[in-house]
């Protein structure tokens, strides 16, 4: 897909005013008659080299600990709801929709994904680690918060 540079222009300035992705991927059907998926719109983007601004709080994320364990890691960690955190990959892990990393309150650390099909992966960094329900719990709240900043 190719795109004038009057439109790599307009999508350009749209990530500079703040627009997420979906955001981009919505204008790009209102305004152009351009109809991408979420993927084809990242990569769009990815090509452009133009990085979407997430409306984070700086203090939080100079704040969190393993913030930048990762070099996959640019987006910084979701706030800790009662000790689990997570970050969402900007570079997501092959076969998967979406992936990142999670520390949990005990300080095990873990990545996780989940694929086209719906199915979730999570693998921790100790091998046998069972994450506590509450754990989980909280996981699954922040993950939902990231997914949808994701527009997913």
């Amino acid at each position: 897909m190719q795109l004038t540079d009057e439109q790599k222009q307009e999508v350009s300035q749209w990530i500079a005013d703040g627009a997420k992705l979906s955001e981009v991927q919505q204008r790009l059907a209102e305004e152009f008659g351009i109809r991408l998926t979420y993927m084809e719109a990242r990569f769009l983007v990815d090509d452009l080299k133009l990085v979407p601004q997430e409306k984070a709080e700086p203090e939080k994320a100079a704040d969190a600990p393993g913030a930048s364990d990762s070099a996959l890691e640019e987006s910084a960690p979701e706030p800790a709801l009662g000790g689990v955190r997570i970050s969402v990959d900007e570079i997501v892990r092959p076969g998967a929709l979406i992936s990142g990393r999670v520390t949990f309150s005990d300080g095990v650390k873990a990545e996780w994904s989940l694929d086209r099909s719906g199915r979730f992966g999570l693998m921790p960094e100790q091998e046998g680690y069972r994450p506590t329900q509450a754990d989980l719990a909280e996981f699954r709240k922040a993950l939902e918060t990231a997914l949808a900043k994701q527009g997913l």
